[in-house]
């Protein structure tokens, strides 16, 4: 079963109500409480355990609230669509042959975010080790290794 418990700011207190059951009346200091003590209060009531059901937090909330919850939601729906849209865009002009950095400045993001929405697949680059005849002049992977009693000199 589930049951609603609707909760009004009085005073430092919230005031709980459960409407669907005749009597349930509980408060707390916060509202991440409320659930918590409507549960134990329904629970007592009914004499049933307290995770037998579940329940609902409706607080009453002032206009302003609501429409900041709303535009957030609208914002978070906003920014989903946006990263879609630019994935696929990204996309578009990568196949068509544009420069990761082209499309980054297009599309007003960073060349590295470019790469992370649409990665490529590049073969990575095998070196091979230094050749035989490299080792016994005392190059490694095409570098000059210095012994430790000598000093580098600028040519």
């Amino acid at each position: 079963m589930k049951y609603t418990a609707t909760c009004v700011r009085s005073g430092d207190w919230w005031a709980i109500t459960v409407p669907q059951i005749k009597g349930v009346f509980s408060q707390a200091r916060r509202l991440d409480q409320v659930e918590g003590m409507a549960r134990e209060a329904i629970a007592l009531m009914l004499d049933v355990a307290p995770d037998s059901f579940e329940v609902d937090v409706q607080p009453d909330l002032p206009q302003e609230v609501s429409q900041a919850r709303k535009a957030r939601t609208a914002l978070r729906e906003a920014e989903q669509s946006a990263d879609r849209a630019t994935t696929a865009a990204a996309r578009t002009l990568l196949a068509r042959g544009y420069t990761v950095r082209d499309a980054g400045a297009l599309l007003g993001i960073s060349p590295q975010r470019v790469s992370q929405l649409v990665p490529t697949k590049r073969p990575r680059k095998v070196t091979a080790g230094p050749a035989s005849g490299d080792a016994d002049k005392g190059q490694k992977g095409g570098r000059a290794a210095l012994k430790p009693d000598e000093e580098f000199v600028a040519a």
